[in-house]
C-alpha cells in the first residue's frame, strides 16, 4: 500500500470497549451514509467469528474490535435504518457473518462490487479497483492474516481501515455511472435483494462436515468409511479449534477412505500424511477406516435429476441471458440472478400475472425483459 497516502489520512480510531462503542454509535446515528467492512477469521478458527468491523464516514475511519467488545448492540439500530446508507463492497459475506453473530437486519444498502458489475466494469475486486480509481495498492499478504491475532499489527490495522475509506467516494462515481447508463433502478432492486440475503447457521451440520469433493463417486460402504473419517476430523478440529481444512485436507480423507488401510504403513502411503500427521491422527484414522467398514452403509442423498421440460426451458433461457449480457456489455448473472433464472425455468409461466408474481423483487428487469421473457415461454411449452 502507498505509505505516502497513508500519511494524508487522518489517525483511524480503535475502538475496543463497551462504552467508547456506545459514543461511538450516537454519532454514527447523526450520519446519512457509512462505508463498512469485516474481517473474520474462517481460516484460523473451527466456527469462525467476526473479528474487526471497520465503519468510515466522510471524515474519520473507526476499527471496531469485535473480540474485545462481547455486546455489539448498540450498533444494531444504524444496520437497520433506513435512513442512514450503509456502503460494502462484496457485502454478502460481510451480511452473512454480521447476522450470524451479531443477529443485526439491513436495510438501505450499497454494494461497490454489484454497482461495479451492473456499471459493466472489467474489474471489479477492491484491489483492482482501489489501484485503478485511487492509486492505491493493496498488500495482497494481507488477505489471508490471521483477524484473531491480539494485539493486532498495525501493519493490518493500516490494510483494514483502507478496506472502507474510499467506499463512499467510490459509492458516488458509481451512482453517476449507473445513472448515466439507465442502470440505478436495476442497481438498487439488487441493493434491496442483498438486505434479505439468507441466514447461515453458526454450527456446521453433518452435510457440512462430510462435504468432501469426489466423496458422491465413491461405492457406498467406502463412501461409509469416508463419512466416519470426516466425523473424527470434525471432531480433532472442534478440539483444536481449527478449521477442518488444516487438521487433514479433503484429498487425503479421499485417498485414506479408497484405499482403507488396516496399518500405520500403508496409512503413510496416503497423499498428503505427513509424518506429524501420522504420528497424532494416525490409530485414531485407523479407527475411523474400521468403524465405517463396520457400520450400517450410508447413502449420498443426491437431488433428483431435473425433468426435461425444465432442462429445456433452462438452455433457452440461458441463451437468451448470454446474448442480453453481450449487448449491455455485463456478466450474465446481472442480467438474471440464477435464483430466478432457474424459479422461471421451473414454472415456465406464459401469463403476464405469473410472470410478474415471480419477478415481484425486481420490477426493473420485469418491465425490461418481461415481454421478451413471455415469448420465450410460450415458445418454449409449444415445443415440449
Amino acid at each position: 500500500m502507498s505509505g505516502m497516502t497513508l500519511a494524508k489520512l487522518e489517525p483511524y480510531l480503535w475502538i475496543d470497549k463497551p462504552e467508547e462503542l456506545q459514543t461511538l454509535a450516537t454519532r454514527l446515528k447523526r450520519e446519512h451514509i457509512l462505508a463498512i467492512d469485516t474481517e473474520s477469521n474462517s481460516l484460523y478458527a473451527y466456527r469462525e467469528r467476526v473479528c474487526l468491523v471497520q465503519i468510515s464516514t466522510t471524515e474519520r475511519d473507526y476499527l471496531i474490535d469485535s473480540l474485545a467488545i462481547q455486546d455489539m448492540e448498540p450498533l444494531r439500530p444504524i444496520f437497520a435504518d433506513d435512513q442512514i446508507e450503509k456502503v460494502f463492497h462484496a457485502a454478502e459475506y460481510d451480511l452473512i457473518c454480521l447476522r450470524r453473530d451479531f443477529g443485526f437486519e439491513f436495510s438501505n444498502l450499497f454494494d461497490t462490487m454489484l454497482a461495479a458489475r451492473i456499471a459493466g466494469w472489467q474489474r471489479f475486486g477492491l484491489g483492482d479497483i482501489l489501484q485503478a480509481e485511487f492509486g492505491i495498492l493493496l498488500d495482497k499478504r494481507f488477505q489471508r492474516a490471521d483477524w484473531g491475532q491480539r494485539p493486532l499489527p498495525k501493519a493490518l490495522k493500516d490494510y483494514a481501515r483502507l478496506d472502507s475509506h474510499y467506499l463512499i467516494r467510490l459509492r458516488h462515481r458509481l451512482r453517476q455511472e449507473l445513472e448515466e447508463k439507465g442502470r440505478w433502478e436495476l442497481a438498487l432492486e439488487d441493493f434491496r435483494r442483498l438486505c434479505k440475503s439468507g441466514e447461515v447457521n453458526s454450527e456446521p451440520t453433518e452435510a457440512d462436515i462430510c462435504r468432501v469433493n469426489g466423496g458422491g463417486e465413491l461405492p457406498p460402504r467406502k463412501y461409509t468409511v469416508l463419512k466416519a473419517l470426516c466425523q473424527y476430523r470434525d471432531r480433532l478440529a472442534r478440539q483444536m479449534d481449527r478449521p477442518l481444512f488444516k487438521v487433514i485436507g479433503d484429498k487425503t480423507l479421499l485417498a485414506i477412505a479408497e484405499a482403507c488401510p488396516t496399518n500405520l504403513e500403508e496409512l503413510e502411503s496416503a497423499p498428503g500424511m505427513s509424518r506429524g500427521q501420522i504420528k497424532r491422527y494416525g490409530e485414531g484414522l485407523l479407527s475411523a477406516v474400521q468403524a465405517g467398514l463396520n457400520a450400517p452403509l450410508a447413502h449420498l442423498e443426491r437431488s433428483p435429476r431435473p425433468d426435461s421440460a425444465f432442462l429445456k426451458r433452462l438452455d433457452v433461457l440461458r441463451a437468451w441471458r448470454k446474448e442480453t449480457a453481450r449487448q449491455m456489455g455485463v456478466e450474465s448473472d446481472v442480467v438474471l440472478p440464477r435464483d430466478l433464472l432457474h424459479a422461471l425455468a421451473e414454472t415456465g409461466p406464459t401469463e403476464k400475472e405469473a410472470l410478474a408474481n415471480l419477478l415481484r423483487d425486481v420490477p426493473w428487469r420485469l418491465n425490461q425483459f418481461g415481454d421478451e421473457l413471455l415469448k420465450l415461454m410460450r415458445e418454449s411449452h409449444k415445443q415440449l
